[in-house]
């Protein structure tokens, strides 16, 4: 290979990277840019008497807007190849104010200050598990499998404790929630940096795409989190 072909190839080896380095880093801006969406809503829904009021007495409103958060990211994850970039950053951004308004209710239940020293508590092991799968050599597909199987079992598990409403087994099924999520935000990591590095060779609609559901994952992973950590950590009112 002569000179000017290698240093070309240097070139466009250092192109792609770069290109590969902005679409990781739109994933972490649009997760940012949805979980700032959800706090201020959720705040501005809190802070709103009436309309707190009327989210809480009418309980079919709120079985309402989960069902259409719901529908929302499975419509938004089953067609994101047939949507524009528009359409699913619109969706994706209307589903961040969907959950700030359910997440409305955790003010009702917490103090703010735990709820403020939780999410820092999440923002730190979720930045921690989400470097260690970035630069980790290791394939946490295994990891990623078992997180799934478990969320299963987690997803049954408080149904039946609902019904029952032990203190001892909602316990327990917090600490199973932090450690799943916990994986799952390492193995998702791996999972984007892989999908990007495959994909990811110029900035156009379809890695714009991957970039979105790459944060949409992100930002699942990140509520969850700080859900079940709220649930050990958080003062009642």
């Amino acid at each position: 290979m002569e000179l000017k072909d290698l240093t070309q190839t240097t070139k466009a080896v250092v192109a792609v990277k770069a290109v590969q380095a902005a679409l990781f880093r739109s994933v972490y801006l649009w997760m940012t840019f949805a979980l700032a969406i959800t706090g201020l809503v959720a705040l501005y829904v809190a802070d709103s008497p009436s309309l707190f009021a009327a989210l809480v007495q009418e309980r079919f409103a709120f079985l309402g807007l989960v069902l259409a958060e719901l529908a929302l990211v499975w419509y938004l994850s089953a067609r994101i190849d047939r949507l524009s970039v528009t359409t699913a950053t619109i969706m994706y951004i209307v589903y961040s104010m969907l959950n700030g308004v359910v997440l409305s209710f955790i003010f009702l239940l917490y103090t703010t200050a735990s709820i403020a020293t939780t999410f820092f508590v999440t923002a730190g092991t979720f930045g921690i598990m989400s470097l260690w799968g970035y630069v980790s050599k290791k394939d946490l597909t295994r990891i990623g499998s078992l997180c799934f199987m478990a969320l299963i079992g987690l997803i049954l598990a408080t149904v039946v404790n609902y019904f029952i409403g032990s203190a001892f087994m909602d316990m327990v099924i917090s600490w199973v929630g932090v450690l799943v999520f916990v994986g799952l935000t390492a193995y998702d990591t791996q999972k984007i940096k892989r999908l990007i590095q495959t994909e990811g060779y110029e900035v156009n609609d379809s890695t714009q795409k991957i970039a979105l559901m790459g944060a949409l994952t992100l930002y699942l992973d990140f509520i969850n989190l700080f859900l079940y950590l709220l649930r050990l950590m958080g003062d009642r009112k």
